[in-house]
């Protein structure tokens, strides 16, 4: 955890000590909980990516919280789960060039940041523009959509830009930021998903990781749906996929 966030900031959310602006920046009550929580969900991500080189596949039922920065935590995000898998897996040798395909409705502004100066790390961003957060990082490639963007033009610029994406930075291993903000029913979203355009994404990016033999660690990421089942859905697709993939 240490090779991504500093150990100031985790000692404050460790001891509690996190000051009343840094809480509403985080959007979080502060408890020992939230803490475990929080490593648990980045041990799971560490978890799936390991899962991942036996695999193929590894996928976490929790993570995805791309809005932790290495000093600070914002936006319901505590730790980078993906960032510090990406961090483990290139200190012991085990992956040479990361991509992080991050399709959550906000951008990755943490993992943007985290990994600015980092050549191994390559961070995609495809998220609603006009969404949090206000003040964007910059990705190595974001792809700002316009709100209420649905399914056609948004598969249609996704298989644009991930199969050239993986032809340029040729990664040996990826981390999916698969959040399910995108649906039209989301309340926090601004896109125009339906729960089959959804799934035709988990398709789009999960089956060129199988077909080039790529492997890949899935993070669930957002959403924000009023109905719960809508979001168990979406959510449920992407593993549906991913064993129909790697049975």
């Amino acid at each position: 955890m240490l090779r991504v966030h500093t150990p100031e900031y985790w000692h404050k959310v460790r001891d509690l000590n996190l000051s009343p602006a840094e809480v509403r920046r985080l959007g979080l009550p502060q408890s020992p909980q939230a803490v475990r929580r929080s490593l648990s969900s980045s041990a799971g991500t560490l978890q799936s990516a390991l899962h991942a080189l036996r695999d193929g596949v590894g996928l976490n039922l929790a993570g995805g919280t791309h809005h932790a920065f290495a000093d600070r935590g914002e936006g319901f995000c505590v730790l980078n789960d993906q960032a510090i898998a990406a961090a483990h897996l290139l200190a012991h040798g085990l992956a040479r060039q990361v991509l992080i395909v991050d399709l959550d409705v906000h951008q990755g502004d943490g993992t943007a940041a985290i990994f600015r100066h980092e050549p191994r790390v390559f961070t995609f961003s495809m998220h609603a523009g006009a969404n949090y957060p206000l003040r964007k990082e910059q990705s190595d490639l974001d792809v700002a959509l316009e709100l209420g963007t649905g399914d056609e033009e948004y598969l249609r610029l996704l298989r644009q830009t991930l199969p050239a994406l993986l032809a340029r930075v040729r990664p040996d291993f990826i981390f999916y930021q698969a959040g399910v903000d995108v649906l039209a029913t989301d309340k926090l979203g601004k896109l125009a998903l339906t729960p089959a355009g959804c799934r035709q994404r988990d398709e789009l990016v999960l089956g060129l990781c199988h077909s080039r033999h790529i492997p890949v660690a899935v993070s669930m990421g957002g959403g924000y749906s009023e109905r719960l089942a809508d979001i168990v859905d979406a959510h449920c697709n992407t593993f549906r996929v991913a064993f129909e993939l790697w049975p």
